[in-house]
């Protein structure tokens, strides 16, 4: 896996200017997890479902 990155961005709402909310899967795990950021901060945390555990996504090894 050294040729491929980690995480791929599944979902992009924003602007780069202006705020910008990803969403990103670990190849690995399949877990799903929200990127934020506006100006100079920013934030990653996982993404919970409605039974407050994590999305996970299938991953194909």
């Amino acid at each position: 896996m050294a040729d491929q990155k980690r995480f791929e961005v599944t979902y992009r709402q924003g602007s780069s200017f202006t705020t910008d909310v990803q969403v990103w899967v670990d190849r690995e795990t399949g877990v799903n997890y929200v990127f934020m950021k506006s100006g100079y901060g920013a934030g990653l945390t996982p993404l919970l479902g409605r039974d407050g555990k994590p999305v996970v996504t299938s991953v194909n090894r």
